[in-house]
């Protein structure tokens, strides 16, 4: 370890951690979008005052032999290691000028499977929307879905449509048509979090609030209402909207005045939106600094948060997006004090 609490582990094979139990753990892979969520993780870390520790995996390929003889046949995983603590250097060195303690490892694994591992002592795991293929592989593509699903911790997605913002350039032609279809962006500093009348978006919106005031941000949520669909076929026809519409703005507002208890310094407002989740939250992401998510929700007219609907918002967000995965939190035993809840029978 250096002067600035900087050190770089050997590989392993994933018997002896060095990550700090409650730090940052960021997944890289040498890719534009690993860039992107290295810099978001710096930048929290300094925020929280907690350690960061960067990652990336690799697995050594094996071969069926063609011969008569059969068996198998790996390869030398010199050059692939070489290459992997290549990354580590080049990204270690990109958060040189941050004031956090930083260490970071080359790991000998499945890349899903590492960083889920890791998350069990880590207070936030950060990854970018998707990845390169070749050595490191899989950080991300089939890895940012996994993840938040199962994660132990908080997770954070960073896509490359935000390099921008974080102070990073990209050659991605997709991101740069984008870029120049929408014009200028302006990024208001609010963090969004939807809600569904579910246990587990009230537990994301107390992660939403502690964000927002950590960043010194205002709170916005946000419930959206799809229309008809197959999926309402239990709500009695026909349905006035407007009804449905009012009772929801009376939970909602209970909701905030919950909330409120809990953070009253904080600037919170709500939405009630008309129109599908997953489009409300994309089309949000792209403005605001952070859209944070439960892991899972209740189905039925609000049921937007994870399966389909947080699917949607983490591949097509344009902005980071947190996601906040279900745990006891004794600050939801007083909601009920506050009004009616969404979602109560």
């Amino acid at each position: 370890m250096d002067q600035h609490g900087r050190h770089i582990n050997e590989p392993n094979d994933r018997e002896d951690q060095a990550v700090a139990p409650g730090g940052i753990v960021v997944g890289v892979d040498g890719s534009e979008h690993g860039k992107c969520a290295l810099i978001w993780a710096a930048r929290e870390a300094e925020r929280r005052q907690l350690p960061l520790h960067i990652v990336t995996a690799y697995s050594v390929p094996i071969f069926a032999a063609s011969g008569l003889d059969g068996g198998y046949a790996t390869v030398d995983d010199s050059v692939i290691r070489e290459g992997a603590e290549a990354i580590i250097a080049q990204a270690m060195d990109k958060v040189s000028s941050y004031a956090i303690d930083v260490d970071a490892s080359v790991e000998n694994g499945d890349a899903a499977g590492v960083l889920l591992d890791l998350s069990a002592d880590a207070a936030l795991l950060v990854f970018g929307s998707r990845g390169r293929g070749g050595f490191v592989g899989r950080l991300l593509g089939s890895v940012s879905s996994a993840l938040p699903a199962h994660a132990k911790c908080p997770t954070v997605t960073v896509p490359l449509y935000c390099a921008d913002r974080l102070g990073e350039n990209t050659e991605d032609k997709h991101v740069k048509a984008q870029h120049a279809k929408s014009g200028p962006r302006t990024v208001e500093n609010v963090v969004v979090v939807g809600v569904d009348g579910s246990e587990q978006a009230r537990v994301a919106v107390l992660d939403a609030a502690e964000q927002a005031m950590r960043i010194g941000a205002k709170l916005r949520v946000i419930c959206a209402v799809p229309q008809y669909s197959g999926s309402l076929a239990w709500v009695p026809a026909p349905m006035d909207r407007d009804a449905l519409f009012a009772d929801i703005k009376v939970q909602l507002e209970a909701g905030v005045a919950w909330l409120k208890s809990h953070f009253p310094a904080l600037t919170v407002e709500a939405e009630l939106r008309d129109g599908s989740p997953v489009e409300v939250l994309v089309e949000a992401s792209g403005g605001v600094e952070l859209v944070v998510l439960g892991t899972r929700g209740r189905g039925g007219f609000a049921g937007m948060l994870l399966g389909s609907t947080s699917d949607g918002v983490l591949h097509h967000a344009k902005g980071p997006v947190l996601v906040v995965p279900d745990r006891e939190d004794p600050r939801l035993a007083d909601r009920p004090q506050f009004g009616p809840m969404l979602g109560a029978a």
